[in-house]
């Protein structure tokens, strides 16, 4: 029954895109194959409203649809160099500006989740100041005289995450075992890791504890900061929190504070993010411009930890590398890495993939984010990508989608962002630290130790009676353990030295 349900949620949605004339829009009718064009105009005799531009029709769509398709408005709307700025300007109002619910409601949630009554916790708790698709946000002060914002869930929204990962779950489903040409993207395990992230962003719980752990990380560079969380003010559907400085980059006045330094607000945001992936595999996950705070000369807040992504030890290794070898131009590293990674199928050749990635990055390399067309430069990537049947990662989907997020609010914050520029002196201090001399011999140090708590759990294990010792056995196994090591070390020698 419940796949049932899902189904006809599904059919739903695509009627309302169909209805608003968003799903296959007139306005780019001139990009589409005949075959798509003649679909696109029998479908339109069924577009009841087709007021406003194309994006404000998305937008219209999507907030009709719910959390998780409002979430996909919020990733697109960061790409205005590639949807274009209309474009995205359309979409922009899905980051924190819906309709807000009564306030009423949201004290009787905040007095039932803190067991308290407002007068107990606040002296004021004032309107709704933004409101997105999970929760809004109260400006408020304690009784200490702190100004806090107060997020509070909108009523009934589990429910509607439960029905919204349903269809999403079918949909991905219904693409791995109909769509052929997307399977190498993982449609169903893409569905699951975003549902499993939005399933998390209801228990403000959770989103309190990654706010406090993520603050610690980002007070080791700087480049980014968060408002502390009042833990006082925390429940499962509620979370308070010190009030952000600046203004929130969702608001045009936001760039044109006196005294803000656009480029190197861009840096700070680009390195931030690279810090906290590469240095700790705890990163910000939703980083758009409703969730970041800007303050004169270049100071980045940010807010709403609900989506916090994590990598492993050795993922983080392959991107740190990866990212080195296209900063120094190394394509045949660059590619190496994939292979080794797993990312491209061994039976490819390595020097025609690095070939390939040699013609995607010359042109770009070290060009200002206004001079690149990014996509332009998405559709090659995705071309190569298919050619050499790399297959998403589920394990990367927040790290890459944060990526492009990221990439996005900075060319918005300075059209002539560098990346490259910006990310160097991160992946440089990584690549020092992680693979030097002595930080081998950490890891291979490491490495021995567990060898040794392994080969003594198996050694508890035996029976007790054991045959008597062979004299030197143990110089033996010493020894084997040694030319272990020694072939570790030369192995991590050739491939890093």
């Amino acid at each position: 029954m419940a796949s049932v349900g899902a189904f006809l949620r599904l059919l739903g949605a695509g009627w309302t895109l169909v209805r608003n004339d968003a799903l296959l829009p007139k306005e780019i009718e001139g990009f589409y194959s005949t075959g798509v064009r003649t679909l696109a105009n029998g479908l339109r005799l069924f577009a009841s409203d087709r007021h406003g531009r194309p994006g404000e029709r998305l937008a219209r769509s999507f907030e009709h649809l719910g959390p998780v398709a409002i979430k996909l408005g919020q990733f697109l709307s960061t790409r205005s160099d590639i949807f274009g700025r209309a474009f995205a300007e359309d979409l922009g109002r899905l980051k924190d500006r819906l309709p807000p619910f009564p306030t009423h409601l949201a004290r009787a949630e905040v007095e039932r989740e803190l067991g308290r009554p407002i007068a107990a916790v606040f002296s004021t708790f004032g309107e709704p100041v933004a409101a997105a698709s999970l929760a809004q946000a109260h400006d408020c002060v304690l009784l200490d005289g702190r100004r806090v914002a107060v997020k509070v869930l909108r009523p009934g929204i589990e429910r509607r995450i439960t029905d919204d990962c349903a269809v999403l779950g079918l949909a991905g489903r219904l693409l791995q075992r109909w769509a052929p040409p997307v399977r190498r993207l993982e449609p169903e395990a893409f569905a699951r890791t975003v549902i499993r992230a939005t399933e998390l962003e209801v228990d403000l719980r959770l989103e309190a504890a990654g706010a406090d752990e993520l603050a610690e990380v980002m007070a080791a560079d700087g480049y980014m900061a968060s408002p502390k969380v009042v833990w006082d003010g925390v429940g499962k559907r509620v979370l308070t929190m010190e009030w952000a400085q600046g203004l929130p980059l969702s608001d045009d006045a936001c760039l044109e504070q006196p005294g803000l330094d656009r480029k190197a607000l861009a840096d700070n945001l680009t390195r931030a993010f690279l810090a906290q992936a590469l240095d700790k595999g705890v990163f910000h996950a939703d980083l758009h411009e409703g969730n970041l705070f800007a303050a004169a000369p270049a100071k980045l807040f940010a807010v709403d930890f609900g989506i916090i992504g994590r990598l492993g030890v050795v993922e983080r290794r392959y991107l740190a590398e990866i990212l080195w070898g296209f900063l120094r131009r190394d394509y045949e590293r660059v590619a190496q890495v994939h292979f080794d990674a797993g990312y491209v199928p061994s039976h490819h050749s390595v020097s025609a993939f690095a070939q390939a990635l040699r013609a995607v990055g010359e042109p770009v390399f070290g060009r200002v984010a206004n001079a690149v067309a990014m996509s332009r430069v998405l559709t090659q990537l995705f071309e190569i990508t298919a050619l050499y049947e790399m297959r998403l990662r589920p394990e990367l989907v927040l790290l890459q989608k944060t990526m492009v997020t990221v990439e996005g609010v900075a060319r918005r914050i300075d059209p002539a962002h560098d990346i490259w520029g910006a990310a160097e002196p991160v992946v440089r201090r990584w690549i020092a630290r992680e693979l030097s001399p002595i930080s081998r011999i950490k890891q291979l140090a490491g490495e021995a130790g567990t060898a040794l708590r392994n080969i003594a759990r198996l050694t508890q294990a035996q029976p007790v009676a054991q045959p008597p010792p062979v004299a030197g056995s143990n110089a033996l196994l010493w020894f084997a353990l040694g030319a272990a090591v020694a072939g570790g070390a030369f192995l991590v020698g050739v491939m890093f030295g």
